[in-house]
């Protein structure tokens, strides 16, 4: 199972703005995921610029736009992601527990754990067309 752990966004992140102790915390945050390349369950992980360097296409079911950072509500964007593979929710718990403060010791932080869907989603479902995805890799 795949699970996505992401770093929720603060005005600081989207300011572009890094904490007192961003060595300590990128050493930490390198301890941190060289223990889960370790443990053979990372498949990815990055940072994210600040909304302002981004952009939104949004649907209004009459066509398309596409909308310019900055976006408003900096506690509903992410700052990053860590994306890992393992057996059951219980072992994404485990490690999400580890997960080092991603806004430094003794700030408020918060990351979201959430599930990806795997191609047997889509096939219990009974939903075609899925396995183009298996194809490309994808799932």
């Amino acid at each position: 199972m795949r699970y996505m752990i992401m770093v929720r966004a603060n005005a600081d992140t989207e300011a572009g703005l890094f904490p007192d102790d961003v060595d300590q915390l990128m050493a930490d945050m390198a301890a941190f995921h060289e223990e889960l390349a370790r443990a053979g369950v990372l498949l990815d992980v990055s940072g994210l610029q600040p909304s302002s360097a981004g952009f939104r296409v949004e649907w209004d079911g009459r066509g398309q736009r596409v909308v310019d950072g900055p976006f408003a509500e900096s506690k509903e964007l992410v700052a990053g992601y860590t994306l890992i593979q393992v057996r059951s929710r219980e072992e994404a718990l485990e490690w999400a527990r580890r997960y080092p403060n991603p806004m430094g010791r003794g700030r408020a932080g918060a990351i979201e754990v959430r599930p990806l869907y795997e191609l047997e989603h889509f096939e219990q479902k009974g939903i075609h067309g899925a396995e183009r995805f298996r194809e490309l890799g994808t799932l």
